[in-house]
């Protein structure tokens, strides 16, 4: 007896067309992620590195101008003089852009690209369990799709030397690949793939 097709559901050829859409959609979400990760650590080493350079730089300065004074030697002054000015463009330079603040923003915008990455991971599993109607997963999609825009919409720009670095995290390093024995590492022995012998 033949079994009544579900209502609205996803036949064969509209199912593929929507299903090639949604993975080309979750590949930009794990590229933006990751980019985004990578501008976050990006700027958070430079201005790890600003502030390095800042407490030498004081620490210089304030050697040369006690020499100067202890020593009594004119080129004390001269060079604290030239290291107070690197200074003083470094600490402007630090006031005018804000490297902290630029990272959590990137880094925010990565937590948040997680979560839409991860829905549509879970949408396209669905899609393979063929359990969702045509109309449920263009619904599913559209929701993800405006949940991107507002995303986009406030997401500070990337920059090239993130997207090379990204690109190398997931293509030569794949950062967002598991085998099954390293998933199975995470997993309590009764739901691994491959039960560990006692």
């Amino acid at each position: 007896m033949v079994q009544p097709s579900q209502p609205n559901a996803a036949n064969n050829s509209d199912l593929t067309v929507l299903e090639s859409q949604i993975r080309e959609c979750y590949g930009r979400v794990v590229w933006t992620h990751k980019t985004h990760e990578k501008c976050a650590d990006i700027y958070a080493a430079q201005l790890k590195a600003l502030k390095t350079t800042e407490i030498v730089l004081s620490a210089l300065t304030t050697t040369s101008l006690l020499t100067s004074i202890f020593v009594a030697q004119r080129w004390g002054i001269i060079i604290g003089t030239l290291l107070s000015t690197l200074l003083l463009g470094v600490t402007i330079y630090a006031k005018d852009y804000d490297l902290g603040k630029i990272a959590k923003s990137h880094a925010d915008t990565a937590v948040t690209m997680w979560s839409i990455r991860e829905s549509y991971l879970s949408l396209l599993t669905d899609i393979k369990l063929n359990n969702l109607t045509l109309n449920q997963i263009q619904a599913k999609r559209d929701e993800l799709q405006n949940q991107l825009a507002s995303v986009y919409q406030n997401a500070p720009r990337t920059n090239s030397k993130a997207y090379d670095k990204a690109s190398k995290a997931l293509k030569s390093n794949e950062e967002m690949t598991f085998s099954d024995e390293e998933i199975d590492k995470f997993l309590p022995n009764d739901i691994r793939r491959k039960q560990s012998q006692p």
